[in-house]
């Protein structure tokens, strides 16, 4: 096992666990626990993880692990909730997809239901997005008009913000605009961890007649650092049957409809 394969592998783990101790994965991975700890040592300068004694665990700025690592955490929730979704969305709809693994999981889930365009030839779906990797998913289905937004790439979530993909959003409507969000909280809102990602869900939501939030219940009751939008702005929150009735609730009467998948 290479180095980067090292390296990779512990940062799954990490995803999946919240955290990695020396002895028990040097076992998992065959190698021997010295070469684990320079790993650590490695991925903590580059601020991949916080170092403890015996280990490592997620870092205070874990929404910074690439997102290929987040795609382990929940990942039999997260199919379900976007199959939930992709039933609300009709066939020739227009969609607007922001970055995240609950969102590449909607857009796999509409591009394979395949739907037939209508007599006018027009596609069976049009895909709005500022995700890199979304976009390079869907740009092979014939079926889908995709239309990326311009911007400037943040590596670890592969989104596009700034003005450039301000001006594109701003000249389009949407009939949904389906997000994933770093919280939801019922008195103030959805949020993102960071501030050019919130301007850019932001906009993607004004510019859709229907806004519907993926999450799992993790995030639910929780704020992050920079606010999307107010719960008056959700139309729908679809999450999984992990949800405390409580929240539930208390998004209901904030006036969202809540599927549990």
């Amino acid at each position: 096992m290479t180095s980067h394969e090292r390296w990779n592998a512990l940062l799954a783990i990490l995803a999946r666990d919240g955290k990695v101790e020396v002895e028990p994965v040097a076992a998992e991975l065959g190698v021997s626990a010295a070469t684990i700890r320079r790993d650590l040592d490695h991925l903590s300068r580059q601020q991949m993880l916080t170092r403890t004694r015996g280990g490592a665990v997620v870092n205070a700025i874990s929404y910074d692990l690439p997102l290929q690592y987040k795609a382990a955490r929940n990942a039999p929730e997260k199919h379900r909730i976007a199959a939930a979704a992709a039933a609300l969305v009709p066939p020739g709809s227009i969609v607007g997809l922001n970055g995240g693994t609950t969102t590449t999981e909607v857009a796999r889930t509409l591009a394979s239901r395949a739907d037939p365009g209508p007599p006018s030839g027009e596609p069976g779906l049009t895909v709005v997005t500022n995700a890199l990797n979304i976009a390079n998913e869907l740009v092979v289905r014939g079926h889908v008009k995709l239309v990326v937004t311009g911007g400037v790439a943040l590596p670890a979530s592969y989104e596009l913000i700034g003005p450039l993909a301000d001006g594109v959003l701003q000249g389009i409507t949407l009939d949904y605009a389906i997000l994933g969000v770093d919280a939801l909280d019922p008195e103030r809102g959805a949020f993102a961890h960071h501030e050019g990602e919130a301007g850019i869900n932001r906009l993607m939501a004004a510019q859709a007649r229907h806004v519907i939030v993926v999450t799992d219940s993790t995030k639910l009751g929780t704020r992050a650092f920079a606010r999307i939008c107010s719960c008056d702005a959700i139309d729908t929150l679809v999450t999984d049957r992990g949800a405390a009735p409580d929240l539930v609730k208390a998004f209901t009467q904030a006036g969202m409809d809540v599927i549990e998948a």
